[in-house]
This record gives C-alpha cells, sequence and structure tokens, in this order.
C-alpha cells in the first residue's frame, strides 16, 4: 500500500480514536467521583447530534451547538438528581443495571421523537466535497475542527480540574468521598457537577462528528462501547491515558480495514476490551485504583 493512502487511513483512525477518547473521558470523569459506570454516556453523544440537528432547523449553527450542548448537561443533571442521588451505597451491579436501563430509555425516547432516519449537521467549514490538502495527504475541514475541538477540550478539563476550585474539589471527592465530606465540600453537588460535565462533553463530540458520521437513535451503543474499551485500557479512571487508548483503538480499528471487511471493524474493540479483561483487567497504563488520586 502506498504511503498516501497509508497516512489517509491513519487520519481517521486519529479522527476516531479522538471522539473514542472525548466518550472515554466522560466515564471517567463519573468514575472518579463516584465510582459508578455511566452506560449511558454514549446516548449523551448521540443526543447533542441529534438535539442540535434540530436546533440548526431554527437558529445558527454556533447557537444550535451551544444550545445541544446545555440541553444535554441539564439531562445528564437529571439523571443523576432523579436516579443515582438518592441512593444508598448501591452495589455495582446495581448501578450497572441502571445505567443500561437508562441508555435504553434515553434511546426509545429518542426513536419516539426523531424517528429511525439518520441525521447530519452541515459541515462547520466548506462541504462534504472540500478538501484540505496536508501534503500529499487530503482531508476534509471537519476532520480538523472533530481534532481541534477534542483537543481544546481536553486542554481545558485539564486546566478545570487543575487550577480551579471546583476541580480541586471534585478530586479531593476522587480521592476520599468522606474525607471531602468532613473539609466541607458539598459531594451531592460534585457527583451532579460530574454528570453535567460528562454530559456536555459527550454532547460536544456528538456536534462536532455529526456531519462526518451522521447520527442516529441508536448510535450513542456503539460510541458507548469503544469509549468503554478506551477507557479500560487507558486504566479505568486514567483519563490522561484514555486519550492514548482512544488514538491506539482508532488507527487498529482504521488499519484494520486492510485484513478485515468493513463490517467487522467493530470487531476489534469488543476483541480488544476480552483481551484487557482477561490479561490486564486494571489496563495498560497501571493500576486503576493508583489512577483515582492522579490528577487528570
Amino acid at each position: 500500500m502506498d504511503i498516501e493512502l497509508l497516512c489517509q487511513y491513519l487520519i481517521a483512525g486519529l479522527t476516531y480514536g479522538t471522539i473514542y477518547a472525548i466518550v472515554a473521558i466522560g466515564f471517567n470523569i463519573i468514575y472518579n467521583t463516584t465510582g459508578i459506570i455511566n452506560f449511558a454516556q454514549g446516548e449523551f453523544v448521540m443526543l447533542g447530534g441529534m438535539l442540535a440537528v434540530t436546533l440548526d432547523l431554527f437558529m445558527p449553527l454556533p447557537l444550535a451547538i451551544a444550545g445541544a450542548v446545555i440541553a444535554t448537561m441539564l439531562v445528564g443533571a437529571l439523571i443523576e438528581i432523579g436516579f443515582i442521588r438518592w441512593l444508598k451505597s448501591p452495589s455495582v451491579l446495581r448501578m450497572v443495571m441502571i445505567t443500561i436501563g437508562l441508555s435504553i430509555i434515553i434511546k426509545a425516547a429518542a426513536l419516539a421523537i426523531w424517528g429511525e432516519g439518520v441525521k447530519a449537521l452541515p459541515y462547520f467549514t466548506g462541504s462534504a466535497v472540500t478538501v484540505v490538502s496536508l501534503g500529499d495527504v487530503h482531508v476534509s475541514p471537519q476532520v480538523l475542527w472533530v481534532i481541534g475541538v477534542c483537543g481544546l477540550v481536553v486542554a481545558l478539563l485539564t486546566f478545570f480540574f487543575n487550577h480551579t476550585l471546583l476541580g480541586r474539589q471534585m478530586r479531593a471527592c476522587a480521592a476520599n468521598m468522606d474525607a471531602a465530606r468532613l473539609c466541607g465540600i458539598d459531594a451531592k453537588n460534585m457527583v451532579t457537577l460530574s454528570f453535567v460535565l460528562s454530559a456536555g462533553i459527550g454532547a460536544l463530540a456528538g456536534c462536532v462528528v455529526c456531519p462526518i458520521t451522521y447520527v442516529q437513535y441508536d448510535s450513542g451503543t456503539s460510541l458507548a462501547i469503544k469509549g468503554f474499551t478506551v477507557a479500560i485500557l487507558g486504566g479505568l479512571g486514567n483519563s490522561s491515558a484514555a486519550i492514548a487508548a482512544g488514538l491506539m483503538l482508532g488507527i487498529l480499528e482504521s488499519l484494520s480495514i486492510w485484513v478485515l471487511p468493513t463490517a467487522f471493524k467493530d470487531v476489534i474493540a469488543i476483541t480488544i476490551l476480552l483481551l484487557i479483561l482477561f490479561v490486564r483487567p486494571s489496563g495498560l497504563f497501571g493500576n486503576a485504583e493508583a489512577a483515582r488520586l492522579k490528577e487528570f
């Protein structure tokens, strides 16, 4: 295979890997603060795209995206307040079942509202036929938007967790919830904030990638599987490692097209997930419990 085609595959892998990493970071934000694995995370991405498509019919695209992100953040807050906050020391299995149930409810609601049709936002810059030349490689401007916006999200989250009072309070809850309460931190609000942040970054990722991958009522399921795989691969709770793991998975999926039919691309994520769970459950980048004490 020539170098130009190889570069195209690598760029495609980096694009999808960036989205997987953002979904994994959403998993980790909630896990670090609460210990909960939120299997409805993929639905936040789907909701962001769907709501933006609808709002784009009535307002300029930037306002539509902002409205979709805010609305999805409200959904995240409602999920935590309505289904999570009132539970007293729930078991892991109970939390898994609740979040899976919420995922099914959100998916069913999306089907009732938007139907089975595939939706898409317009390209942020140019159109579907517009390309940007990077040497001998030609990419869509939307790919640059995906990588740029998701990179900015990671940078802002890093700043938030390291240099703001709220971010430090969330990290304190991640380290020791009881000790954080004794220090006067409102742990319940920190948990709600973790759901709001997770929903917001998921929705923004859904909006940015929507022109390329399109969005459908059930598209969140695949993203949740990929994001969870990346979170496990990087070490559950370790958001910095999730970035590397996401890029790794995206590139592996893209390059797998060389030897496998496109329909088998999703097998890569499931295979990696099973291997990691059997061989190194704590992930490739360290112990999951230790990762909860690290900086973002």
